[in-house]
């Protein structure tokens, strides 16, 4: 079982607040925050309501979410999203309308914290995952409310939400197949700079990883499009396989024509045709692993894995909450949502993201109290800075948490300025004590909630590897294996070795564990890779080199040859 260690890595620093590049989409979820919250915002300024916009910002925010999946997987998940809004404003509501407890209002919120928390990631529903609902719920705790008010003030919610969903679902109607490009572009230019490295080193290792997790995202998008029949899905799925046989055979591959057909599926010309180049390879490419063609069961994780995140909530917003009573904050919610939105895959990430966090919150404390007497001058003023944070925040958070926590901090601060004009001192006071017991509270929750089960994963995560590869080396030994066969296998061998660097990735940061099998995961690894690039020249999925694909038919964005 090994010998357990107390502190396998140093905390980091270096680097943890430095800048990414924008996310290629970052326009989409900023744009939509702004287009789902202005009509509602602006109705309630027109009518002099303005007090209800906390119930509609609830609604409205949920236009944050899903912008990666397709159209069919991303209205179901918007729906969910919607629902699980509403749902814990609604029971916020009835607490805060049943008791004036801050105790018990506090515990509330970090059982809501803990469960939204465990959802959202058992949902794999992606940023900005369970924080912002965390944020409504436990604000709207120690908000005055009567039971009366509940039903109108959650149907301001839904109906805000309804609206979120349309804004959610609107660039359909202009480009239907877009997630799925997006997925398969990012597939292929992370095959291409896999294909570009090389050695043995650290940053051949991420390059692999990161193509591998790529190729595995743009094969849930395709798998959660619907039939298999779409002309589009079809050439999407070749253009996938070519990224596949990259991953499994970089040495082979010329990466600039890679890099070619991402640029061009980015665009908003025809989605490039590239024919698998034998009939038995196009052949392998109807065999769909089983474990794929389940999307549905990919997208949830096992709830036994969530349950130290679920419980390292729990305390740690309970004791952030706490902690802010003791200080004499009337309303600790902003503590709350502070411990919510540190919690990673591990110690180490958490850590991080506290740090991020609390940088975040205090420079954006600063640029609330810059901004307060320019919002304050009318309700319009305090709409638009709302409506303009809120774009920031979306715009900004993709390069760090920490650059979009500037924007995200006057932006909550303002909403609660909805209700009633507050101090700005006053404001800036509490929020700066709760962001820094927030974090402590967090971090100390992180620490003594243990995971000892990330071992236990990652020998998981090895076997199934292994197994993966055993089955495919097994088909390549026959002379004829079934159609379909190999290339299910190729794809199981894919998946489990992703899986298996994500599973040994999370459990390498985690505390108080026994030793990790890392030589054992990099033979897994090398051994694993080796079968897959004999299953590509099994197949025969190897393209000419420099070709550029797209001199062959091409298939316009509706599918239409």
């Amino acid at each position: 079982m090994g010998v357990s260690r107390a502190i396998p890595h140093r905390l980091p620093l270096a680097g943890v607040l430095r800048l990414g590049r924008p996310s290629d989409i970052w326009f989409k979820p900023a744009l939509s925050a702004v287009a789902a919250a202005a009509p509602p915002n602006l109705t309630l300024l027109a009518l002099g309501r303005l007090d209800l916009a906390m119930y509609t910002m609830a609604g409205s925010l949920c236009a944050l979410y899903a912008h990666d999946r397709p159209y069919a997987a991303r209205a179901r998940a918007l729906a969910g999203v919607v629902l699980g809004m509403v749902g814990g404003l609604a029971v916020a509501l009835v607490a805060a309308s049943l008791t004036c407890d801050a105790v018990v209002l506090v515990t509330v919120g970090a059982l809501l914290a803990a469960a939204q928390k465990a959802l959202c990631d058992q949902a794999r529903i992606g940023p900005p995952g369970n924080v912002v609902l965390t944020f409504i719920s436990s604000a709207s705790l120690f908000a005055p409310q009567t039971l009366g008010q509940v039903p109108d003030h959650v149907g301001l919610a839904l109906t805000a939400g309804g609206w979120a969903w349309l804004v959610g679902m609107a660039p359909g109607l202009v480009r239907p197949h877009g997630p799925e490009r997006r997925a398969t572009a990012r597939a292929l230019h992370a095959a291409a700079a896999y294909a570009a490295t090389s050695g043995n080193g650290d940053g051949h290792t991420r390059a692999r990883a990161s193509a591998a997790g790529a190729v595995q995202d743009a094969w849930r998008s395709l798998l959660a499009t619907g039939a298999r029949t779409d002309p589009t899905r079809r050439a999407l799925e070749h253009l996938v396989v070519r990224a596949e046989a990259a991953l499994a055979a970089p040495a082979d591959t010329d990466p600039e024509p890679l890099r070619d057909l991402a640029r061009d599926l980015r665009g908003t010309g025809p989605v490039p045709r590239t024919g698998v180049p034998t009939p038995a390879a196009a052949a392998e490419l109807l065999g769909v692993n089983a474990e794929l063609a389940s999307p549905a069961r990919r997208l949830w994780r096992r709830p036994a894995t969530l349950t130290p995140i679920a419980a390292r909530t729990a305390l740690g917003c309970a004791l952030a909450g706490y902690a802010s009573l003791a200080l004499g904050v009337g309303r600790p919610y902003w503590a709350l949502v502070t411990a919510a939105s540190l919690y990673q895959a591990n110690v180490t990430l958490t850590w991080s993201r506290g740090v991020q966090r609390v940088v975040g919150n205090l420079l954006g404390v600063l640029v609330f109290a810059a901004v307060a007497p320019l919002a304050h001058l009318h309700p319009a003023a305090l709409v638009l800075c709302c409506l303009a944070f809120n774009f920031g925040a979306e715009a900004l958070i993709g390069r760090n948490y920490w650059l979009g926590s500037v924007c995200v901090t006057p932006m909550a601060l303002l909403i609660t300025e909805f209700a009633r004009t507050q101090d700005p001192a006053e404001l800036v006071t509490e929020r700066v004590a709760d962001t820094l017991l927030g974090a402590l509270a967090g971090f100390v929750a992180a620490v003594a909630v243990t995971n000892r089960r990330a071992g236990d994963r990652v020998e998981q995560a090895l076997t199934a590897a292994e197994r993966a590869r055993e089955s495919a080396a097994r088909l390549l030994a026959e002379p004829r294996p079934e159609p379909g066969a190999l290339e299910a296998a190729r794809r199981a061998l894919t998946a489990a070795l992703a899986e298996l660097r994500a599973t040994a990735d999370a459990a390498s940061g985690e505390w108080w564990q026994r030793a990790l099998p890392q030589e054992r995961v990099v033979l897994a690894e090398r051994s694993g890779h080796r079968t897959l690039a004999a299953t590509v020249r099994r197949q025969g999925l190897h393209f000419q080199a420099g070709t550029r694909a797209t001199q062959t038919t091409a298939t316009t964005e509706d599918g239409r040859p």
